[in-house]
């Protein structure tokens, strides 16, 4: 029987769909924060449970609470070390943070939780929305072996697979490094249905070709597809994909490395949110790269 409750914070396409699965498995869910208390309500009602205006609403009715938000200053803000925040009279509470944030973040934020009498899990994921709702998330945790314990009938019932990595930041970095390469990857192939396009080839052909050579990757898997046939429904967005390689990038610079791949696919995703277009899942970013086509960034800025 699951008797600990559940609060969530960050109630966006991830955050719902991850409480709509542990509501299936049978875990109670008691309290809802957004940014947005319009989507905090909806989900609330939907899950019986409580729409919260502060994020020490949610630690005050659950005892373990899951944060889903979009950056550091989001997680900054919700563990702001006030009456208002996740650590007012936190003493016994497991917070599961499961965004892209900065590894010292997590660091510090389990230094904070430490002081309050809390634990503190960091839950990486490497999956999208489809998987939140299904249980079938791929997760990489970091912090104690305590809060790894605690946190693991939760995590077993939000995935399909997981690999603890160390001690807290751990988990942030190889996360990092994860959303670094899919992002070049990701540009990559827009690269090669753009050149292809422009040279008249047929793009279901090429990217059958592409499957079965050395240009196979995930991301063919995945975004080839909705590149091809220009469907940007924001499944991870484009401005996520740039927040996520400046992550990468201020890792590389700590470790005096130069990375010019991944500054330049990092250049590409900033453009798409100068152009408006960082709303766009991140396969948008072949709007940047086939030529001729109705509203692409280049018709769109005139050049």
């Amino acid at each position: 029987m699951k008797t600990e409750r559940i609060g969530i914070v960050g109630a966006g396409r991830m955050g719902a769909n991850m409480a709509r699965r542990l509501k299936d498995r049978g875990w109670i869910i008691t309290a809802i924060h957004d940014a947005n208390p319009a989507t905090a309500e909806a989900v609330a009602r939907e899950l019986g449970a409580t729409a919260v205006t502060d994020p020490a609403g949610v630690t005050a009715r659950a005892d373990i609470i899951l944060t889903v938000v979009p950056d550091d200053a989001a997680m900054r803000v919700i563990f702001a070390a006030e009456p208002a925040g996740l650590l007012h009279q936190a003493q016994g509470r497991l917070f599961i943070n499961c965004a892209t944030i900065s590894p010292e973040l997590h660091r510090e934020i389990e230094s904070l939780a430490v002081r309050a009498g809390a634990l503190t899990l960091e839950a990486c994921m490497a999956s999208s929305i489809p998987q939140a709702r299904e249980g079938t998330l791929y997760l990489m945790t970091a912090g104690s072996e305590v809060a790894l314990e605690r946190a693991r009938p939760v995590l077993d019932d939000l995935s399909s697979s997981s690999r603890h990595l160390g001690t807290a930041g751990t988990a942030a970095k190889v996360k990092a490094l994860v959303n670094m390469v899919m992002n070049v990857n990701t540009a990559a192939l827009a690269e090669g249905l753009g050149l292809g396009a422009a040279l008249g080839l047929d793009l279901d052909m090429l990217r059958e070709v592409f499957s079965q050579t050395g240009a196979a990757s995930r991301v063919l898997t995945t975004d080839g597809g909705d590149m091809q046939h220009r469907d940007h429904d924001c499944f991870f967005s484009a401005a996520h994909a740039a927040k996520d390689s400046r992550i990468a990038l201020a890792l590389a610079a700590t470790a005096d490395l130069d990375l010019p791949l991944a500054k330049a696919t990092l250049a590409q995703y900033e453009r798409m949110v100068a152009l408006g277009l960082g709303g766009l899942d991140k396969s948008g970013i072949a709007e940047l790269t086939f030529p001729g086509r109705k509203g692409t960034a280049d018709q769109a800025t005139g050049d």
